[in-house]
């Protein structure tokens, strides 16, 4: 029988490339993006792409075709100037990167499964969030995927 998970402890990771096209495999090189409290599905479904003949009489037939994963993924977030500072710091290694021909990768790190979910990807400088009274401080931040994503060995090392 298998064990349920919760989603206590899940983290969001971010790490750039040392070696262009190489996933950074040294758990050093991935820094913890603090105060997700959200992360979206990142499990699109694919279209379908109909393949009915004219000798169907009762039902349609498709084959699957491509996967959408929508652009810009949203992770809510507690604004406090520690997530604040860490999504900056993230951009502006992303941005270093980007220059060398580096990619940043991301991973989702989830407590209980051996392997972690990981895609390469771009993310987007924080706006302004909204705010109502008696609430809790939150924004979305926005990672755009630039790789499908993936699961894979989770990093180790020291």
């Amino acid at each position: 029988m298998s064990i349920r998970l919760s989603t206590a402890g899940i983290s969001v990771k971010y790490a750039v490339e040392k070696s262009k096209g190489v996933q950074p495999t040294d758990q050093a090189d991935w820094k913890v993006i603090s105060e997700i409290k959200e992360i979206p599905e990142i499990n699109p479904e694919p279209s379908n792409l109909e393949t009915t003949t004219l000798a169907e009489t009762e039902y349609r037939t498709y084959i699957p075709g491509l996967k959408d994963l929508g652009g810009a993924l949203g992770f809510t977030a507690n604004l406090t100037q520690d997530f604040k500072t860490e999504w900056e710091a993230m951009v502006t290694a992303y941005e270093a990167a980007k220059e060398q021909g580096m990619n940043t990768w991301y991973m989702i790190d989830i407590p209980g499964i051996t392997e972690g979910c990981f895609f390469q990807g771009e993310p987007t400088a924080l706006g302004v969030p909204a705010a109502a009274v008696d609430a809790v401080l939150e924004t979305t931040a926005y990672i755009t995927p630039t790789s499908a994503p993936t699961w894979g060995e989770k990093p180790t090392g020291e």
